[in-house]
């Protein structure tokens, strides 16, 4: 690891760590809390992915909808109209609604196949994002000033590696250049997720295997034809699954790759210097 003790993180000149969890448990709340101190880089994979690498997609896809309305195939056509993404750090709606979800087309779902294929591009993506993190430390510092970075990864950072291998293209690169911390939840905070998620059911990233064993069982289970199945219906079944599944990823690689903070204690971070107490504290524990 790039700081191995307490001191010295407390005394490094340049903090560089990188966040990573289950969604939903204070990675983006404490990036942009410490991006707000104007000491710090925030730098968001899931913006990187939905604006360098699928915008393109996300924004194409935007325009085959349009085309089926009469007037805006004609505004299209005649170059009178912009169609773009407004993809913001708390706004990832455009990039989870081109993600989308298998089934029933009635129902806004997608063909399996065209589901797997969007998946695979997310994958590609996703890696990309993850290995230009050096590239903005670098230009975090060069553009601006900034001598301390977060990155903010995604909640599939677990899928797109390998934590048992030592030497993942991914993991190693970005534990070279930053520190990594794992925000663990309590099995509290993933009931909360789950429900949260049953209420508002939205598209997600899946490692491939577990998701074409998720479908099949799926099928298997309802006894319904690919076309019929209810898209909201597959991923809130999904959902538990793949909490779970994720869960000893994320912890093969706090302890292979970096180290450890609870939910509850992110949560009590209100300022920079409780996040320093915080990961202090964390390199003690290890």
């Amino acid at each position: 690891m790039i700081y191995e003790t307490a001191q010295d993180w407390l005394q490094a000149e340049r903090k560089r760590v990188l966040l990573f969890g289950m969604s939903g448990l204070g990675k983006t709340h404490v990036s942009s809390l410490l991006r707000e101190t104007l000491q710090w880089y925030h730098y968001s994979i899931d913006y990187r992915i939905g604006t360098r690498y699928m915008g393109e997609h996300i924004v194409d896809n935007f325009k085959r909808e349009a085309m089926r309305v009469p007037l805006l195939r004609e505004l299209l056509m005649t170059d009178s109209i912009y169609i773009g993404s407004n993809i913001t750090f708390h706004n990832l709606t455009p990039l989870s609604a081109y993600l989308g979800k298998p089934g029933d087309p009635e129902k806004g779902g997608l063909p399996f196949g065209d589901y797997v294929e969007r998946q695979e591009q997310h994958r590609v993506a996703e890696i990309s994002a993850l290995l230009d993190t050096p590239h903005f430390i670098e230009r975090a510092l060069d553009i601006y000033g900034y001598t301390n970075f977060v990155c903010d990864s995604g909640g599939s950072i677990c899928e797109v590696v390998d934590p048992a291998d030592p030497h993942d293209p991914v993991l190693t690169t970005l534990s070279a250049h930053t520190l990594m911390v794992w925000i663990e939840g309590s099995e509290a905070h993933t009931e909360e997720l789950v429900r949260r998620f049953d209420r508002h059911p939205k598209p997600m990233y899946y490692n491939p295997e577990f998701l074409l064993r998720a479908w099949s069982d799926y099928l298997a289970e309802t006894v319904l034809p690919e076309e019929k199945v209810d898209p909201d219906a597959f991923i809130r079944w999904t959902y538990a699954r793949a909490l779970a599944h994720r869960q000893p990823r994320y912890r093969a690689m706090a302890e292979n790759w970096g180290i450890t903070v609870s939910a509850e204690e992110v949560a009590a971070v209100e300022e920079a210097a409780d996040f320093d107490a915080l990961i202090a504290r964390a390199l003690e524990r290890r």
